[in-house]
């Protein structure tokens, strides 16, 4: 396994995070989000079998979401889904024991099929329980322009995501970004299955497809929520870009918090 850091280092200088002011160190973090007067979830992603990077714990989350009240309605759980029957046994842990309220994978950098049937058992107990899975969609800033990365981009194709959604159909199922190149897929999914939704963090607004405008201010606002995918884009410059696409106020109150309040239970 190569070290982990040239992929963070990718990921920055894709984003280009070195040019501006950001809050570092967890308890700094927090009181942005409070200053900006932000609720946010925390997720992370445990990718050790595919990188050799041990991650983030789920104890490690619980307890800043319980020490920051004010900045965090909750945290995502994140196991290592080749892990087979240990990643169930943590994953109902992290969320039975430890309060969190659902579970983030990132297929590309997990370096997993989502419609593989070995993954089911974890859907099965999310589905069990009521929690949502999200799912990173579409191209990723990880390892961007990094030779020999060993990152394959097809594992995040939506279209596996119609998958799970059919075999899995009460369970919640949240869609990571804007899924680019394969937004018209997204919408696909989106328009069919009725437990699948889309958070469009890390994209400025602005460079949404037109078809992926239309179906926010039209007949999939229902189904979109606001993310920020901190510090690849900043709280204040994405506020800004939303509410200078021409939405209506009601769309964007949809968006920003009364769509997750609904979809998460919140």
């Amino acid at each position: 396994m190569r070290p982990f850091a040239p992929y963070l280092a990718a990921t920055s200088s894709y984003y280009r995070m070195g040019e501006r002011q950001q809050a570092t160190g967890e308890d700094a973090f927090a009181e942005m989000l409070v200053r900006l007067d932000v609720k946010a979830i925390l997720v992370s992603v445990n990718a050790e079998s595919a990188t050799g990077y041990p991650g983030t714990t789920n104890d490690h989350i619980a307890s800043l979401v319980k020490r920051h009240p004010d900045a965090f309605l909750a945290g995502y759980a994140c196991v290592d889904p080749w892990r087979g029957k240990a990643a169930v046994i943590e994953l109902e842990r992290a969320i039975r024991e430890l309060g969190l309220r659902g579970v983030k994978f990132h297929p590309i950098m997990q370096r997993f099929d989502v419609n593989d049937r070995r993954l089911y058992p974890l859907y099965e107990l999310c589905s069990s329980l009521g929690v949502p899975v999200q799912f990173h969609t579409g191209v990723t800033g990880v390892g961007m322009g990094m030779k020999g990365s060993g990152i394959h981009l097809k594992h995040g194709h939506p279209l596996a995501i119609d998958d799970v959604a059919a075999d899995f159909p009460d369970l919640t199922i949240i869609a990571c970004h804007a899924a680019w190149p394969w937004q018209d897929e997204m919408i696909m999914v989106l328009l069919h299955k009725p437990n699948v939704y889309n958070e469009l963090s890390g994209w400025s607004p602005k460079y949404f497809g037109s078809s992926l405008k239309v179906e926010i201010a039209g007949r999939l606002q229902d189904k979109f929520l606001f993310g920020s995918d901190y510090p690849a884009l900043t709280h204040e410059r994405l506020f800004k870009d939303w509410e200078s696409e021409g939405y209506k106020p009601e769309v964007l109150e949809k968006i920003f918090h009364r769509n997750a309040e609904r979809i998460l239970g919140l």
